[in-house]
């Protein structure tokens, strides 16, 4: 009887185990595996956005496989998910100007101009965002990008070049910090 009362306790803490978050950080936490579309993703990282000594949302990448560049992202025409959580209010001004900013930095003029009616069509959707609430990219190939807010299906971007310059934003030569580019990618 003790040895099936173990081998119970044993398998019951194994599935809680298996059950547990991958990732915790600034008190948000991530799964550890998500699922867009038909793909299966894990996470690649988490990392944490401060702005001075505030912080501002705690990001998670997600991919098919793990990867630890840019490059080897970018190179790869495949499912991502990069998710926000934000850890305090932020209005929709600050924010249309981080991402044109970030847009700016982190691609090249000749990208910006073919890319403008996208990345203008994406600020005008951007709202005031509560200190709980997300925004989710999700990129599947075929399909283009979706974008969430707070749970609300925001707008959907064809094409692959648009979450090529979305994702840079976050992980290109000039992210918002050096910080969140190390953990989404994991480092």
């Amino acid at each position: 009887m003790r040895t099936l009362a173990r081998q119970f306790i044993m398998l019951l803490t194994l599935g809680i185990a298996a059950n547990l978050p991958a990732a915790e950080l600034a008190g948000v936490t991530l799964p550890d595996r998500i699922q867009a579309g038909e793909a299966q993703l894990v996470l690649n990282g988490i990392g944490l956005r401060k702005k001075a000594f505030f912080k501002v949302y705690v990001a998670g990448l997600y991919l098919p496989a793990r990867a630890a560049s840019e490059t080897d992202i970018l190179n790869r025409d495949s499912p991502r998910v990069l998710t926000m959580h934000f850890v305090r209010d932020v209005g929709r001004d600050k924010l249309v100007e981080a991402y044109r900013e970030g847009f700016s930095a982190n691609n090249p003029p000749e990208r910006l101009a073919q890319l403008q009616g996208d990345i203008d069509r994406f600020l005008g959707l951007v709202t005031d965002v509560r200190e709980g609430d997300r925004i989710t990219f999700r990129y599947e190939p075929g399909k283009g990008s979706a974008i969430e807010v707070a749970g609300v299906h925001r707008t959907q971007i064809p094409g692959r070049d648009f979450a090529d310059a979305y994702l840079l934003v976050f992980i290109g030569p000039k992210p918002p910090t050096e910080d969140l580019k190390s953990g989404l990618l994991g480092h």
